[in-house]
């Protein structure tokens, strides 16, 4: 189970029948659901790294990591440089990519909005603004230059990328919410990443996610209500990081450490184990 309250019905009524059952937690804070059932559970996989007092403690949890799909994994920089090119950016340039999931970000796309020229003045800017939000976005297509085929600008739009392993692949810096598998992804393609958690979520779960990763220098951290108050802490984050190369680096080598390549292994033979 994943949590979420749609498991727990499912779980009571397993401890009440003596059927076994595992729990996966993605985040570095576990929802009530997950809190309620854990102590009956056979076993409760991690998403993130555990301490050794909660390993201890505990030797029924284990940290697996969080699958996610296995294109989802660290590119060269030859290969960078071809995926900027298959999206039309120019190789030679740093890129962000700001994401605020499939749905898009609101908050996220109206500081885009408001530093985007100065963005494009020293990086190129691929912005992903979502289903749901990519009509009121329409207007930044101006920035959005075309000379026949190439792209003549600094910056593109998209509603929706379907190849969001090859976009992430080639930036250089990502700008993204706090969500535990969208970290995992970052994580496994060992990228540079501000992150902007949502506060306003059930158990500030993107919170303490992001707060976990600042704290080991995995991640530069901008909430949802600073971003929203001064853009600018976002744009000076990103024209730091841009400018410092091996910043980026070492950052994006503590947020690989985070990585399981073999995280749904390690979950399926826990499952194959209990069963």
């Amino acid at each position: 189970m994943k949590g979420g309250y749609v498991c727990l019905p499912v779980g009571l009524i397993a401890r009440f029948f003596k059927i076994p059952y595992i729990i996966h937690e993605s985040d570095a804070i576990a929802g009530l659901a997950n809190r309620i059932l854990m102590s009956k559970a056979r076993k409760v996989a991690f998403g993130m790294p555990l301490s050794d007092d909660v390993t201890t403690a505990h030797p029924n949890y284990v940290w697996t990591g969080i699958p996610v799909s296995p294109e989802f994994k660290e590119v060269t920089p030859t290969r960078q440089l071809s995926l900027k090119k298959a999206f039309s950016f120019n190789p030679e340039k740093p890129l962000v990519v700001i994401t605020g999931g499939s749905q898009g970000s609101k908050n996220l796309n109206e500081a885009i909005r408001t530093i985007l020229p100065e963005l494009i003045k020293f990086t190129s800017v691929g912005l992903v603004a979502g289903r749901k939000h990519y009509e009121d976005m329409v207007d930044l297509k101006k920035y959005e230059n075309w000379d026949k085929a190439s792209l003549d600008s600094n910056f593109r739009m998209w509603e929706f990328n379907t190849t969001m392993d090859e976009l992430l692949g080639a930036a250089d810096v990502i700008v993204s919410r706090a969500g535990a598998t969208t970290i995992a992804e970052m994580a496994a393609l060992k990228k540079a990443t501000i992150l902007v958690p949502f506060e306003r979520l059930p158990g500030g779960h993107q919170v303490k996610n992001a707060e976990r990763l600042e704290a080991a220098h995995a991640a530069v951290v901008i909430k949802d209500s600073e971003m929203m108050k001064e853009p600018s802490k976002l744009l000076e984050a990103i024209r730091h990081l841009v400018k410092s190369s091996r910043e980026r680096a070492n950052m994006a080598d503590r947020l690989h450490d985070e990585a399981r390549a073999d995280a749904a292994k390690r979950l399926a033979d826990i499952i194959l184990e209990e069963a």
